[in-house]
């Protein structure tokens, strides 16, 4: 993830996205950052050296796991899906994402 200012609150977030992400479908590495590119209009830029080792963080921890197949372009490409703990970490931390924007929001929204 190329940190700059627009996003730098994002920073620490990427294996929710990522996460989340995959609770939509079954993505290869390149696929994941694309999608989060699209759907963020490109406000976040997912770059490999960020990408694969979270990867490789949530695979360790077993919240995703990986298949080999073929890409759209009929290359081999490594295949990650959720998990049940993947799923389970998902809701957990949106939750948590979901009580501190609504705490920073009651502060940063607040008229005086």
């Amino acid at each position: 993830m190329t940190v700059t200012p627009k996003n730098d609150l994002l920073r620490g977030t990427l294996d929710t996205l990522i996460l989340k992400t995959l609770s939509w479908q079954k993505l290869h590495g390149y696929g994941i950052a694309r999608l989060l590119e699209q759907r963020t209009n490109d406000a976040l830029q997912i770059e490999e050296g960020s990408l694969y080792p979270a990867l490789y963080r949530l695979e360790t921890r077993d919240l995703i796991e990986a298949e080999w197949g073929k890409s759209e372009l009929g290359r081999r490409a490594k295949f990650y899906k959720l998990t049940p703990s993947g799923k389970r970490q998902l809701k957990e931390q949106t939750e948590r994402w979901s009580d501190f924007s609504r705490a920073v929001s009651s502060v940063l929204l607040a008229e005086s």
